[in-house]
Order: C-alpha cells, then sequence, then structure tokens
C-alpha cells in the first residue's frame, strides 16, 4: 500500500492505459494481428527511449548540461538578446541531435538551475526549453519519436531528412523565437535588463565529464555518418557510459534511471488508440485529410495532425493519421509530420516531452500558469505549423 500512495498521477495514467490495452486485445475489441504490427513497430523505440533516456540522465549527473548551459550563459554577457538567442540554439540543437525527451528530461532542471544561480525569471527559460523541444523536432530522425515511427513510409536517411526538412526546421524555430520574445522574453515580460554571468563550474570527476561528452558526441556522429540503427546507436553510447560510472561511481547506478513510466505509457496508448482506429478513428482522419498531395492537402493535413495531437498525443496521432494517408502521397505524409511534431504545445499531455517537462517544472517549484499557457501554445501551434508547412512546400 506505501508503494502505491507514493505512485505519480502520471503512474496510474501509464499503468491504466497499459490495462485497457492489454483488455483491448484480450476481448477481442483489437485484434491480435493489429496488435503484434503495432507492438513489433514500436519495439524498436522503446529500446531507443529507454537507452538515450539513461544516456542522458547520466550525461547530467557527469555535468556536461551544466557546463554547457553555464558556457551559454557566460557568452550572453549579461545582455539578455544574445542570451536569448544562445539558449535557443542550446535547446535546439539539444532537441535535434539527443531527441526532444532528453530535453524536457534534462536541459529543463539545467535551465531552471542556471536561473537560479544567476537570478533570472526561471518562466521564459523553461518555455524555450518545452517549445523548442517540441518545434525544433523536425530535422533529424533521431529527434522525435515520431520520426522514428514514419521511417519505414518516409524511406530516407538521417542525412536525407535533413536535407528534406531543413527549411521546415528552420521556419519552426524562426516562428518559435518569435513567440517567446513577444510573450515571455522582452523586457515588460522578464522583468530585468541585465543579468550577472555565473562562474565556470569546474565537473568533480573530469574523466566521467570526458567520457560522457565522448559518448554524445559518438552517439551523434554514428547516426549521422553510419547507416545504423538508432536503437543500437543508443544502446552502444549509453553502455560505454554506464560502465564508465560503474568504475568511477557506482552510487550513481539506479532503476530509477530507467524511464520506467514512459516504458509502460508508451505500449499502452499505442494499443488504445489502435482500438480506437480499428473503430471510426481511421475514417474520420481519412475524411478530414482527404487525398490531395498538393500545397492545400499538405495543409489540411498538417491542421489535422496537430489538433489531434493535442487531443490525443503526437505519438498515437501520427501513427492513426498515417495509416489514413494514401501511399503515394509522400509530401502529404511529410505535412502530417510537421502537425505532430510543431503542433502539440497547446495541451499538456499533447507530447510525452511536455509531460516531462511539466512534472520537472513541478519538482523545481516554477509555476506555470495554464491559462497563459494554452493562450500563447496556441498561437505557437497555428503559426508555427502553418510556416513549417509552407517551407515544405516550397522546398519539395
Amino acid at each position: 500500500m506505501s508503494l502505491l500512495r507514493r505512485l505519480h498521477p502520471l503512474d496510474w495514467l501509464a499503468g491504466g492505459l497499459l490495462v485497457l490495452g492489454a483488455l483491448c486485445v484480450a476481448t477481442g475489441l483489437l485484434p491480435t494481428g493489429p496488435a503484434a504490427d503495432v507492438m513489433q513497430r514500436i519495439g524498436p523505440l522503446v529500446v531507443f527511449l529507454a537507452t538515450v533516456i539513461v544516456l542522458a540522465e547520466l550525461t547530467g549527473k557527469a555535468e556536461v548540461f551544466d557546463v554547457v548551459a553555464t558556457w551559454v550563459a557566460r557568452a550572453g554577457r549579461g545582455r539578455y538578446p544574445l542570451l536569448f538567442c544562445l539558449c535557443v540554439l542550446f535547446a535546439s540543437v539539444t532537441t535535434i541531435t539527443l531527441n526532444l525527451d532528453t530535453t524536457a528530461v534534462l536541459l529543463t532542471p539545467v535551465m531552471l538551475a542556471l536561473a537560479t544561480r544567476v537570478g533570472i525569471a526561471p518562466v521564459p527559460l523553461a518555455m524555450t526549453t518545452v517549445w523548442l523541444a517540441n518545434t525544433a523536432s523536425l530535422l533529424l530522425p533521431v529527434s522525435n519519436l515520431t520520426n522514428l515511427l514514419a521511417a519505414d513510409r518516409i524511406a530516407l536517411t538521417p542525412s536525407e531528412m535533413a536535407a528534406t526538412m531543413w527549411a521546415p526546421q528552420l521556419a519552426a524555430i524562426a516562428v518559435t523565437m518569435a513567440c517567446l520574445w513577444g510573450f515571455y522574453w522582452r523586457p515588460g515580460r522578464r522583468g530585468e535588463t541585465r543579468y550577472t554571468p555565473p562562474p565556470l563550474p569546474r565537473p568533480v570527476d573530469r574523466v566521467l565529464f570526458r567520457v560522457c561528452a565522448v559518448a554524445c558526441a559518438g552517439f551523434l556522429l554514428a547516426i549521422l555518418l553510419a547507416d545504423v540503427p538508432l536503437w543500437s546507436a543508443s544502446m552502444a553510447a549509453a553502455l560505454i557510459v554506464v560502465v564508465a560510472f560503474w568504475v568511477r561511481r557506482r552510487d550513481a547506478l539506479r532503476l530509477s534511471l530507467i524511464p520506467w513510466r514512459l516504458l509502460v505509457l508508451v505500449p499502452g496508448m499505442f494499443l488504445v488508440v489502435e482500438t480506437v482506429n480499428a473503430h471510426g478513428l481511421h475514417d474520420v482522419l481519412a475524411s478530414a485529410m482527404g487525398s490531395d498531395n498538393g500545397l492545400a492537402g499538405m495543409l489540411r493535413t498538417a491542421a489535422v495532425g496537430a489538433g489531434i495531437s493535442n487531443v490525443l498525443n503526437n505519438l498515437p496521432a501520427y501513427l492513426a493519421g498515417e495509416a489514413a494517408i494514401p501511399v503515394a502521397n509522400h509530401e502529404q505524409l511529410l505535412a502530417l509530420l510537421v502537425g505532430v511534431n510543431v503542433g502539440p504545445v497547446i495541451t499538456p499531455w499533447a507530447s510525452l516531452a511536455t509531460l516531462l517537462w511539466f512534472e520537472r517544472c513541478r519538482w523545481h517549484g516554477t509555476r506555470i500558469d495554464l491559462g497563459r499557457f494554452f493562450g500563447t501554445g496556441f498561437v505557437l501551434a497555428v503559426a508555427g505549423t502553418l510556416a513549417a508547412t509552407l517551407a515544405l512546400a516550397a522546398t519539395s
């Protein structure tokens, strides 16, 4: 009973979805064939998610992100506009290279701790993290789990995907920057005019710091330059870091490093949505998105993807939407990817990254005004999805 009392509401949600998904299969609401197909498809995704989060958590414990964040603050030289641009760059690069959930898990507490150390308002830094965790996740397969789900259909290598999505990615980041500055970073919102750059930290264990930094760099190079599965690259990098901690700081290796909640939530969520999809959602989405592979169809599809993501969640929203798009409609499929990546910034459950971000903010004691979160997120979702889709159409 004491264990049940300690469970977070998100733990109950994850467990409930898994039980509900299992019941859907057991009662025949979801036939075993489609259920097996879903589990086979998300298997590599779950392995990647588990290993990349462990890699990111231990990299954080080795102070790699703290050092980089402090470099960013010092490079800003006390000037908010420069700090703003550097924070955008830091959050974007982290999302693009290490996955949006990694940004939510590790960069959020780093940014909030940095705000505390240098005496600046935490909310602008927090919003920079969560918005760019979503909107900066278009460029590479590793950037977002939806991209991994789309890998078979879009049939693009990491370099080919980057060559295809660079313009939509830049458009999404540009709109995000405009919204961040207008809603959170401008002088009337943040309150301060300058900040004091913090001193550069010295990692307690320089060996672990270097090993983790090299492992992360190697992971990035492997997915960009070598034709290896993402899950195997993240597993290899995580294994190197785990071995280093086993030798140097064994007490840091705990079972809590493994994102159990996500590993339970993801299969359950997919089974439930696949059940709903089999009982009418597919027809609704097919009718809503249509089959136009031109600009009008792309805009329509991106809007539907963004909307469904905020109602359900972007991962099952992508799978359900993908099934409703004709196989030959490559541009329409990429537009769906824009919608489910850039659009899920309105509701707290629209992406796993946003759920993780809310939890980290609550743990830090940073209060997020939900009314303002919904309102500003709606503006970003509409403007960002529109701009990225137009950029995709212009360059495809």
